[in-house]
């Protein structure tokens, strides 16, 4: 079997498409790796939320696989939105990667003041836990954001501490704990997506780690439950089935936070219920600052 595999064109994500090729080349398969610009990738200079949120890194390689220019895309399961076209599927999700974020800083924690990050999330918890900081937007890949870390108009920049892994970069700073500043649904995780086809969908399957995809199916179904995507400060992360899920005001001032072990979906889903509930006023409440509106 001959496979083309699309990616975006940044180093991690050709490094995540590369990672998955390997893995279907020791299946007998072999492969061609095609790069696709997306909106995300095209429009770095304004936050996700003022251009379409999760879906801005996904919605250009969804639709090369629905016009069959490409038969599987390799993405950050992270980036892939809740709502998915009729006739994709994820087809394997590989075992997981850290699923923390990282300080990249040179500086010692008490001297640090200026935090870059775009993320709603990270933003709020780290004003939660970390006081006496200003948060200024950061976006763009890895190496772009490095480098305005090196030309001084950050103390301190987070990343997902997976992304620095699979590029093979050790850089100074630390490991943010995932219990206490927890991580965006399914970070650290790489996921393949293709058309509903058998002979593709079974192979896929051969590369499939079940363990993460309970995992991340779980932290999925809390995230269809609550809405949201990347608009509210959210945090959704589950290992070996117990569950920590958090969503914070703007300002990380305020929190409704549970944790569970969890069963199966149906419980996934009722739990995510719950936290929508809980967690209604300040969901609303990012969204109307936010100048967004939702359901």
């Amino acid at each position: 079997m001959h496979l083309i595999v699309g990616t975006r064109n940044s180093m991690l994500a050709r490094t995540q498409a590369e990672k998955v090729a390997g893995l279907l080349e020791n299946e007998g398969v072999t492969t061609e790796l095609v790069f696709i610009s997306t909106v995300g990738d095209e429009k770095t200079g304004v936050p996700l939320h003022e251009i379409g949120g999760q879906g801005v890194f996904v919605r250009a390689l969804d639709d090369a696989l629905i016009n069959r220019e490409i038969d599987i895309a390799v993405h950050s399961m992270k980036d892939i939105p809740a709502e998915r076209p009729k006739g994709l599927t994820t087809s394997a999700i590989l075992k997981r990667d850290s699923p923390a974020d990282y300080v990249v800083t040179e500086k010692d924690r008490d001297a640090i003041r200026v935090i870059g990050t775009s993320s709603t999330r990270r933003t709020a918890q780290l004003k939660r836990n970390w006081s006496g900081i200003s948060i200024l937007p950061l976006r763009g890949n890895v190496d772009t954001r490095l480098g305005k870390l090196k030309g001084g108009e950050y103390d301190a920049i987070v990343l997902a501490e997976a992304g620095l892994q699979r590029l093979s970069l050790t850089l100074p700073g630390f490991r943010l704990d995932p219990a206490i500043h927890v991580p965006s649904t399914n970070q650290g995780t790489i996921a393949v997506v293709s058309r509903e086809e058998p002979a593709v969908t079974g192979i896929l399957s051969t590369i499939d780690d079940e363990v993460t995809r309970t995992d991340t199916l779980i932290e999925r179904a809390v995230m269809e439950e609550i809405g949201g995507g990347c608009y509210t400060p959210l945090g959704i992360y589950c290992k070996d089935r117990h569950l920590i899920t958090e969503v914070l005001s703007l300002e990380g001032d305020r929190v409704f936070r549970l944790e569970q072990n969890i069963g199966d979906l149906d419980q996934a889903h009722a739990f995510g219920t719950e936290i929508r509930k809980g967690g209604r006023e300040l969901i609303d409440e990012a969204y109307l600052r936010l100048g967004l509106s939702h359901d």
